[in-house]
C-alpha cells in the first residue's frame, strides 16, 4: 500500500527524495575522492624514494641564534654523513636552480639540478636511456646532462638528444641519457629537468657563494631499512650540530619522509570529513522536507484514514503505514544517491589522477542515515495520522 501510494504521486515523491539524493551522492563522492587523494599523496611520497631524509639548511625557526655565526649546508657535510653515519645507506646532496637551456633555437626554464651519482638511489630515478654521470665525471667537472623527458621533448621534440648539446648560461653540456618518467610532486615536474655533476654546478654555472666550500640547497639521505630512520635522523642531527658548532638553535632542519606524509593524511582527512559533514547536511535538508511532504499527506489523506479506522485499523496499523511510505522515501533517495556518487567518483577517476574510490563504509554510513533520517522524521507524520479521530476525520472529509 506504501508503495502504490508513493507511485501515485511520481513527481512529489521524486522531488521529496531530492533531497537525500544530494546528500548521499555528496558524502559517498567526498569521502571517495578524499580517499582517492590521500592514495595519490602516498604514491607520490613513495616515488621520493624509500626511508627518505631530507636535511634542509636555515633555522627551523627562521631564524639563527647561535654562538658562532652557523655555516649553511656545504658538500663536506653530506660527505660526513655518509663516512660516518652506520644507519645511513646513501647520501646524495644537491644544488637547484631554474636556468635558461637552450638548444638552437629552442630554450626552456627548466630546474637544473647539480648532484652525485648517489641521486639516482636516494630519489628513485631511473635511467631510460643512455647513462648517469660517474664519479669521474664529478672529479674531472665534466660538462655532461641527463635530461628529464620532457625537457627532451621541448628540446628536440622527436630527434634523439643523446650526443647532442645543451647551453647552461652559455656552456656547453653533452647529453648522455635520458630519466624514466616520473610526473610531477607537489606541482613540481620531476620530468622536466637537467642533472650535471654538483661540482661543475658550483664551479662553472652558478659560481661558489660559501666560504666554507660547495653550498647546498639540500642534501638527501636514504636509511638502511624503515626501522633505522629515527635513529638516522638523531645521528644527522648531532653530527651536524657539531660540525656547525651550535649551542643553542639549529641552522638546518631535517624531514623525513614519513613526517610529512602524516601532515598531508591529517590534513587531507580533516578536510574530507569536514566536506563529508558539509554535505551531510543535505541529509538533514532532505529529512525535513520528507517531514514536510508526510504532514501534507496526512492532511490530504484525512478521509482515508478516518475510514481504515472505522473498519478496524488501529492506531499501530496507520503510524506503520506512514513510518512504512517515509522510510521507502529516504531508503529509495539513499540508494539513488549512492548510485550517483559512486558514478561521480568514477568520472574523477578516469578524468583525475587521483586512485578514488567508493569506500565501503561510507555506504554503509549512508544507506544507514537514510534509514534513520527517513524512520525519524516520518515519526511524527505518522503519530498525527495514528491519532486521528475517526469519526471527527470522516466528517472533516
Amino acid at each position: 500500500m506504501a508503495t502504490t501510494t508513493l507511485l501515485a504521486n511520481k513527481l512529489r515523491s521524486s522531488l521529496t527524495m531530492l533531497g537525500i539524493i544530494i546528500g548521499n551522492a555528496s558524502v559517498i563522492a567526498m569521502i571517495g575522492i578524499g580517499e582517492g587523494a590521500q592514495k595519490f599523496a602516498n604514491k607520490q611520497f613513495e616515488a621520493l624514494g624509500p626511508n627518505t631524509l631530507f636535511i634542509v639548511p636555515g633555522s627551523p625557526e627562521g631564524k639563527n641564534t647561535g654562538i658562532f655565526t652557523p655555516k649553511t649546508l656545504v658538500i663536506a657535510d653530506a660527505e660526513a654523513i655518509a663516512k660516518q653515519l652506520s644507519t645511513v645507506q646513501n647520501v646524495a646532496p644537491d644544488i637547484t636552480n631554474k636556468i635558461i637551456i637552450n638548444y638552437r633555437n629552442q630554450n626552456s626554464n627548466s630546474s637544473v639540478i647539480g648532484t652525485t651519482p648517489a641521486y639516482l638511489s636516494v630519489r628513485n630515478f631511473k635511467i631510460a636511456r643512455g647513462r648517469f654521470f660517474q664519479e669521474l665525471d664529478i672529479k674531472r667537472n665534466q660538462t655532461v646532462a641527463i635530461l628529464g623527458p620532457d625537457l627532451a621533448k621541448k628540446l628536440f621534440g622527436s630527434q634523439n638528444p643523446i650526443g647532442q648539446q645543451v647551453r647552461i648560461q652559455n656552456v656547453a653540456f653533452k647529453v648522455i641519457g635520458l630519466t624514466v618518467a616520473k610526473g610531477s610532486f607537489l606541482g613540481d615536474n620531476n620530468d622536466d629537468l637537467v642533472f650535471i655533476p654538483i661540482t661543475t654546478m658550483s664551479s662553472r654555472v652558478i659560481g661558489r657563494t660559501s666560504p666554507y666550500g660547495i653550498e647546498l640547497s639540500l642534501i638527501s639521505v636514504s636509511a638502511k631499512n624503515q626501522n633505522s630512520i629515527r635513529a638516522a635522523e638523531f645521528q644527522i642531527k648531532n653530527l651536524l650540530r657539531l660540525r656547525h658548532k651550535i649551542i643553542q638553535d639549529d641552522d638546518f632542519s631535517i624531514e623525513s619522509q614519513q613526517n610529512i606524509l602524516e601532515i598531508i593524511n591529517t590534513i587531507s582527512g580533516a578536510l574530507t570529513m569536514m566536506l563529508a559533514a558539509i554535505a551531510g547536511i543535505s541529509l538533514l535538508v532532505g529529512g525535513i522536507g520528507i517531514m514536510n511532504i508526510m504532514l501534507v499527506s496526512v492532511t490530504e489523506r484525512t478521509q482515508e484514514i478516518g475510514l481504515r479506522k472505522a473498519i478496524g485499523a488501529n492506531q499501530k496499523d496507520i503510524l506503520l503505514q506512514f513510518i512504512i511510505e517515509a522510510v521507502l522515501l529516504s531508503v529509495a533517495g539513499g540508494v539513488i544517491g549512492i548510485v550517483v556518487g559512486g558514478s561521480a567518483i568514477v568520472v574523477v577517476g578516469i578524468f583525475t589522477p587521483l586512485n578514488a574510490g567508493v569506500s565501503p563504509i561510507a555506504v554503509l554510513v549512508a544507506a544507514s542515515v537514510s534509514g534513520g533520517i527517513g524512520l525519524f522524521f516520518g515519526v511524527v507524520p505518522a503519530r498525527r495520522a495514528a491519532q486521528l479521530d475517526p469519526i471527527v476525520a470522516l466528517k472533516s472529509a
